[in-house]
């Protein structure tokens, strides 16, 4: 029997990415997503609605800690010294897995579009909260379970985003 590749589903109001396989919930994290609530309007910094993909898997082989900037790491390792001299830095770290709306009109194309917006599910500073809402749209998590999270899940891998 073939493997079927796990799900990702999102609870907007709970802060938790559980990782379904089969039906069965074999990974929980919290997390945290948009402070500005849920919606899908580009410019709007709220953490998309529906049905998505991950697009893309970036960061593999990196340090916990790895600074993104655009998708790209910087070869900064995050440390509170960073984060002093960049204060106004919104900082993707250790791991991205770029999501892709699937929903035309919802979360796909136009100005509704997950993929053109940049949300990812990432990395972030011990020092950020989780658990709460706090970001700007993205799916932030603590380092080491984006890293588990990352492991487990691949491009293709369905992400259903819940109110």
């Amino acid at each position: 029997m073939a493997n079927k590749q796990p799900m990702i589903v999102v609870s907007l109001t709970d802060q938790v990415l559980q990782v379904v396989n089969s039906g069965t919930v074999t990974a929980d994290y919290p997390i945290s997503t948009s402070r500005y609530g849920s919606g899908e309007q580009q410019d709007s910094e709220c953490t998309p609605r529906g049905r998505h993909i991950i697009r893309a898997c970036i960061g593999s082989g990196l340090r916990e800690g790895a600074v993104f900037d655009a998708r790209r790491a910087t070869g900064e390792i995050y440390s509170p010294e960073l984060a002093r001299q960049f204060p106004n830095r919104d900082w993707i770290l250790t791991r991205i897995l770029w999501l892709s709306g699937t929903e035309p009109g919802l979360n796909r194309s136009g100005t509704v579009d997950t993929m053109r917006r940049f949300i990812y599910i990432h990395g972030t500073p011990d020092s950020e909260p989780i658990g709460v809402p706090d970001s700007h749209g993205c799916i932030r998590m603590r380092n080491r379970p984006v890293i588990e999270l990352f492991d487990m899940v691949g491009p293709g891998t369905l992400v259903d985003i819940r109110p």
